[in-house]
């Protein structure tokens, strides 16, 4: 992956996706109470803290400043946090998407929009050759998502992730930067 020196904004029609800032964390907190984002992703707890939130913060900096990975904000025009979108280096230039939206806000579009401007970002300026995403099978609203988003499906990984005790088959989509 490409490292570029400074956090980029990108903007689409309706949103800004920028770096996270302190003061997103209460409304990430707040965002992510409801237990069906615990249910839905392989990495948000529940109950999920202001600790959780602060953590993440940090490690998605982190993550930037060691050229493993950006998280963005997914912002409305008005600046607000309403949800988050990343790419993370898995080396020989894959990345792997991932996303989450505010509950108010879905169905809306939304994180299709910004997975489009970030899947090109991510060929474009980090020069990735593959991005892939994955999704728990009860959740095939994301897989619509990443279809909508020019994903192809990949592959079935069989108990592939491991949450609260369980193991987990989950979908593999990926786009390729020369199709």
């Amino acid at each position: 992956m490409r490292k570029l020196e400074e956090f980029p904004t990108i903007e689409t029609e309706r949103l800004i996706l920028s770096q996270l800032k302190e003061e997103d964390i209460p409304s990430v907190k707040i965002y992510l109470q409801e237990k069906i984002f615990s249910d839905l992703t392989s990495n948000i707890p529940y109950p999920y803290m202001l600790e959780h939130a602060e953590f993440w913060l940090k490690i998605s900096r982190e993550a930037f400043e060691n050229n493993t990975g950006y998280t963005f904000a997914v912002r409305n025009k008005e600046g607000q946090i309403i949800g988050a979108i990343g790419l993370h280096d898995r080396d020989d230039d894959k990345a792997e998407l991932g996303y989450w939206m505010g509950k108010p806000f879905w169905n809306q579009g939304y994180i299709t929009e910004a997975a489009i401007a970030l899947i090109d970002f991510g060929f474009r300026e980090l020069e990735v050759n593959k991005i892939y995403a994955t999704y728990f099978l009860h959740n095939p609203a994301s897989g619509r998502i990443m279809e909508k988003a020019g994903m192809e499906e990949e592959a079935l990984l069989k108990q592939h992730l491991k949450k609260d005790g369980e193991y987990f088959d989950v979908m593999m989509y990926s786009v390729l930067k020369n199709k």
